[in-house]
């Protein structure tokens, strides 16, 4: 991890009524909330947010959903300032900007609040410095590019799963994030959510509770990119960018909603992050990868330079594992868990007594606050991006195994395919300009 320093934050009241979060020109009366008194948090101490993706996802982020673990949402929050919305989508972005202002308002007990700004294009957003922090809820295959622009601008970056459609793409966001200095967290949340179940059940089978760790059923196989089209041509319904939309895809007509899944053809990239994060954890693999795939009875298989063989489905029978977790056999026993359940072979496995810091994992009961606290210090947060990127080497390689449907030989620390040319020109995928990185 980075050395700890303290971040200098933001020369808020030199903003005056702007950063406060009212656009009404002096003399105006400050609450007192507002400047940090009755128990809120001092302006200068909040990190300030924009939120690039105002769908689903990013609005689960702004305003809390049931899977994202914060109540409220980052609006709710007394340490940060959410100050910008961003979607190619008027109805949303501006649909987030009313429910941020609305409810700075109310917390602040003012009349009126108007700093939270909306916008079309998200580097307008990466323009301004007055912001700290972006979190990136956007469609799948602008993951990659906004990140390496954000850090860049000098942001700090939260990025959504999955976090690149391509090796080549996942390798530059790890370069852009290290060159800039900047604080990446990946969204594959179990690590530090659900309880502890699955920090548990990664501490036990790293200390050895089920023995020599043999093999790991997924539940779901590797997932790649397919620039899908869905439908006929229809007209671009008015208040959408599509070309902004599209960014680095290929050109293609606005053909309906369906268009927001277009990119996920081969395997499980979606929900694939999620598992195989979890499954690098356990295997201590977070700065490498399997060495070895195939597919075998319609089944994707793994093996890493240790023995352990991943396979990319459920066991048989059984479907404990099968959101987001997986089932761990060793020697002496096996253990399973996913977001509901952790079961293990007996009940001696699960009561087994470990030396967290002996075992050393990082901790995090947050994931949200992880990030923002690893933004005030600068250390890297429990999903990193060389973490991330290793991860998502994982699924990527795996949706490559399933178009070539032949054994594949991989160098972890080359990250290149042994001796297959073909594979390796699938590492990276040809981006419409000028989104290229």
């Amino acid at each position: 991890m980075k050395a700890q320093t303290t971040v200098s934050r933001r020369r808020f009241l030199v903003h005056g009524a702007k950063a406060v979060g009212t656009a009404v020109a002096f003399p105006y009366v400050i609450p007192t909330s507002a400047l940090g008194r009755s128990g809120f948090t001092p302006p200068s101490e909040r990190i300030t947010m924009g939120f690039i993706g105002a769908g689903n996802q990013g609005a689960g982020h702004i305003f809390g959903k049931a899977w994202t673990y914060l109540v409220g949402g980052y609006v709710a929050r007394d340490d940060v300032q959410v100050l910008a919305v961003c979607d190619v989508w008027r109805n949303r972005r501006e649909d987030a900007r009313q429910k941020v202002d609305a409810y700075y308002a109310r917390k602040f007990g003012t009349g009126r609040y108007t700093a939270c700004k909306a916008y079309n294009d998200f580097r307008e957003i990466l323009a301004r410095g007055d912001i700290d922090a972006v979190l990136i809820g956007s469609p799948i295959h602008w993951h990659g590019v906004m990140t390496v622009l954000a850090a860049q601008a000098g942001k700090d970056i939260y990025c959504e799963k999955p976090t690149a459609i391509t090796i080549r793409e996942s390798q530059a966001m790890v370069t852009a994030v290290r060159r800039y200095g900047r604080v990446f967290q990946a969204g594959t949340q179990q690590r530090s959510e659900y309880g502890g179940k699955f920090l548990r059940a990664c501490e036990l089978v790293r200390s050895g509770a089920i023995g020599q760790l043999k093999e790991v059923y997924a539940y779901r196989p590797g997932g790649s990119y397919a620039w899908n089209r869905f439908g006929a041509p229809k007209p671009v319904p008015d208040g959408l960018d599509w070309d902004l939309y599209l960014g680095p895809a290929p050109w293609a007509p606005y053909a309906g909603v369906d268009h927001a899944h277009m990119f996920c053809g081969i395997g499980d990239i979606n929900w694939g992050p999620h598992h195989y994060d979890f499954i690098q954890w356990v295997l201590d693999a977070d700065r490498t990868g399997p060495v070895e795939l195939w597919v075998e009875n319609d089944v994707l298989r793994y093996r890493y330079a240790n023995g352990v063989v991943v396979h990319g489905c459920p066991y048989p029978g059984d479907d404990v594992g099968g959101e987001g977790g997986g089932r761990f056999v060793g020697t002496e026993g096996w253990i399973a868990v996913d977001r509901k359940n952790l079961t293990a072979s007996s009940r001696e496995i699960l009561d087994r007594p470990v030396d967290p810091v002996k075992v050393g994992l990082y901790r995090s009961t947050s994931h949200s606050g992880n990030f923002l606290e690893c933004v005030r210090t600068r250390q890297d947060p429990i999903c990193d991006v060389e973490t991330s990127h290793r991860a998502a080497s994982v699924v990527l390689l795996g949706g490559i195994a399933l178009q070539l449907k032949r054994p594949l030989k991989w160098d972890p620390q080359q990250e290149r395919f042994v001796g297959d040319d073909e594979a390796n020109r699938l590492l990276s995928a040809a981006f419409r300009p000028p989104w290229q990185i």
